[in-house]
């Protein structure tokens, strides 16, 4: 597909992310699996839900724009998530892992902050409201869970991770 307007790189970029977002629902019940902290635990459970109401937001866009959300796979994502399942198969106390489990889970917020503010741009710019306001709940609700992350690291979770036994 030849991509010659902002219309059309819209759509793609709306079609990544729902590949990226299929991609988090298959990982995040392995990763809640792996983690030691229950805390942590919780929070992926959490995103899971979280993630599944954003493919929802997301389909309504694709009906809205007479699109489907099929075809592309984010290969970005595809990448993120291998580097989070190799760190599951290392050998590693389980704080750490915990560690290196958010910082998976960050670097995947953080793709999705950058793709979910630039798709939101583009909703603004062609003139989709419903969109944009869409959007921008997801893009939100990213950056809450980065936040709630970056404070369970801080606060507990690296900590635990620094004591050597």
């Amino acid at each position: 597909m030849e991509i010659d307007s902002l219309q059309k790189l819209y759509v793609e970029e709306l079609k990544d992310l729902y590949s990226a977002e299929k991609q988090i629902i298959q990982a995040l019940p392995r990763m809640a699996k792996k983690v030691a902290n229950p805390q942590l635990r919780q929070a992926f459970e959490e995103h899971l839900e979280v993630t599944k109401k954003q493919v929802e937001r997301l389909d309504q866009i694709f009906e809205r724009l007479e699109r489907s959300p099929r075809g592309k796979k984010c290969k970005g994502m595809e990448g993120l998530l291998e580097e989070g399942k190799e760190m599951m198969q290392e050998d590693m106390d389980p704080e750490v892992l915990d560690a290196a489990l958010i910082s998976a889970a960050q670097k995947v917020e953080h793709y999705e902050i950058a793709g979910y503010g630039t798709v939101r741009a583009y909703a603004q710019l062609l003139g989709e409201e419903v969109d944009a306001r869409l959007l921008q709940q997801t893009l939100d609700e990213e950056g809450e869970t980065d936040k709630k992350l970056t404070q369970l690291a801080e606060s507990s979770i690296n900590v635990e991770a620094a004591v050597e036994v």
